[in-house]
C-alpha cells in the first residue's frame, strides 16, 4: 500500500469514528482495533471523551488496548488529568484493560476522591489493578475515606475494590468500622463481611451491617 492510500485509510477512519450514526462508529473502531494504526492514537482517545454511546466507547477502549503500550499509556495517562469527566472515566477505564503497571503513579489522591462518581468508580478499579506489590494496604486506607459515599452503585464499587485487595484490607476496614459516621460504619461491615465472603450478597451484607450499627455492637467473624 503506498502512503497516500494509507494517509486516506486514517482520514476514512478518523471519518467514521465522527459519523453522527453508532453503527459507523463502532464499524470504524472495530476496523482500527482489528487492523492497529499508531496514527490513530491520539484519536481514539479524543473520541473517548466525547462519544456518547456505550457500546462504542468499549470499542475503543479495546482498539487502545490493540496499540502497542508505549504509545497509549502515556496518551492516557495525560488524559486523566483532563477536566472533562468523561475523558478522565475512559483513560482510567482503558488504562485498567491494558494493566500496564507503569501508569500507577497517575492515579492520583485527586482521582480517587473524584467529586463525579463515575470517574471515582473508574479510578477505583484502575487502582486495585494497578497498585504495586507492598502498596495494596496504603492503598485501602485511602479508599477507606470514600466509605459512606453516594448510591448503592457507587458504594458496590467501593466493596468490590477492597474485595479485590483481600487481606490487605482489613486494616483500613476496621478502622472504618469505628467511625462516628453510622453510613460509614455499615458500609465498611458490609464490605469486611464479603472481603471474609466473596459470595455474600451486597444487599444482604447491607441489610445485615445496618442492623448491626442499629444495636451498637461490632460484627464478629463467625
Amino acid at each position: 500500500m503506498t502512503v497516500p492510500e494509507r494517509n486516506t485509510d486514517v482520514l476514512r477512519v478518523s471519518r467514521g469514528l465522527e459519523d453522527s450514526r453508532s453503527s459507523v462508529r463502532l464499524r470504524a473502531a472495530l476496523a482500527v482495533g482489528t487492523a492497529p494504526d499508531v496514527r490513530l492514537v491520539g484519536t481514539l482517545v479524543e473520541r473517548c471523551a466525547v462519544e456518547p454511546d456505550f457500546h462504542v466507547r468499549e470499542m475503543l477502549t479495546w482498539a487502545l488496548t490493540r496499540h502497542p503500550e508505549s504509545v497509549t499509556v502515556p496518551e492516557l495517562v495525560e488524559e486523566v488529568r483532563s477536566p472533562c469527566a468523561q475523558a478522565r472515566s475512559q483513560a482510567l477505564h482503558t488504562l485498567s484493560k491494558i494493566g500496564d503497571k507503569r501508569a500507577w503513579p497517575a492515579i492520583t489522591r485527586a482521582l480517587l476522591s473524584d467529586a463525579d462518581d463515575e470517574v471515582a468508580r473508574t479510578a477505583w478499579r484502575a487502582a486495585v489493578v494497578l497498585v504495586p506489590v507492598g502498596e495494596e494496604h496504603e492503598l485501602a486506607a485511602v479508599l477507606s475515606a470514600e466509605f459512606g459515599r453516594g448510591g448503592r452503585d457507587t458504594r458496590l464499587s467501593l466493596s468490590r475494590a477492597f474485595i479485590a485487595l483481600g487481606e490487605a484490607a482489613l486494616p483500613a476496614l476496621h478502622v472504618a468500622k469505628t467511625d462516628l459516621d453510622p453510613h460509614v460504619r455499615a458500609h465498611a461491615i458490609a464490605t469486611e463481611r464479603m472481603v471474609h465472603d466473596p459470595d455474600a450478597g451486597f444487599d444482604c451484607a447491607v441489610e445485615e451491617a445496618k442492623r448491626v450499627v442499629a444495636l451498637g455492637t461490632a460484627w464478629v467473624e463467625g
